[in-house]
Parts: C-alpha cells; structure tokens; sequence
C-alpha cells in the first residue's frame, strides 16, 4: 500500500496523469465506448460511410500511437477496441444493406 502512495504521488505521475497524452486517450474512449453501446442497436442507423471513416481513423492512430515518443498504449489500446467495435459495426451494415436484401 505504501508503495501505491509512493506511486501516485510522484511527480512523474502527476505530470503524467496532467498530460494530453493521458487525457486525449480518456477523452477519446467515448468513440469505442459509444460504437459498442450501439452494437444491440437496429442496423439500419448505422451510417456505412461514417462506419469506414472511424475504421480509417483508427487505424492511423494506433500506428501514430506506436511510433510516438514515449509510445502512448493508451491512445493504442483505445483505438485498437474501437478498430475492433468499428468493423462490427461494418460487418453489421454489410449484412443489413447488401446480403439480407439479397434474401
């Protein structure tokens, strides 16, 4: 426990956690957060060109997230979830859109 106390207030910690590099990645959670929520949603809301864009997005930013000094895992992970959240709902428009039409 001692430790953990330590830990938070160090310095190093504080600068940390009053960085945009901690904040811009909190901040930018709501994106996969809001795509998930969404995934029970009807498919026919979901915007396909808005879709593609996000996915592009992502996928940008976990490479700028990786290449970065110091590296930002936590801007990588947020965009990897939502890399992930996108593509469902991409499979999802497909689906909707072009296969069960088809049907």
């Amino acid at each position: 426990m001692n430790r953990v106390k330590k830990l938070l207030s160090s310095k190093e910690t504080r600068d940390y956690l009053m960085s945009t590099h901690f904040w811009g990645p909190v901040a930018n959670w709501g994106i996969p957060i809001a795509a998930i929520a969404d995934i029970q949603r009807d498919p026919n809301y979901i915007s396909g060109k808005m879709t593609l864009a996000l996915c592009l997005y992502s996928a940008m930013f976990m490479r700028f997230a990786l290449k970065v000094e110091p590296r930002n895992l936590l801007l990588f992970a947020c965009h990897f979830v939502n890399e992930g959240a996108q593509m469902t709902q991409g499979f999802r428009f497909i689906k909707y859109h072009y296969v069960n039409r088809r049907e």
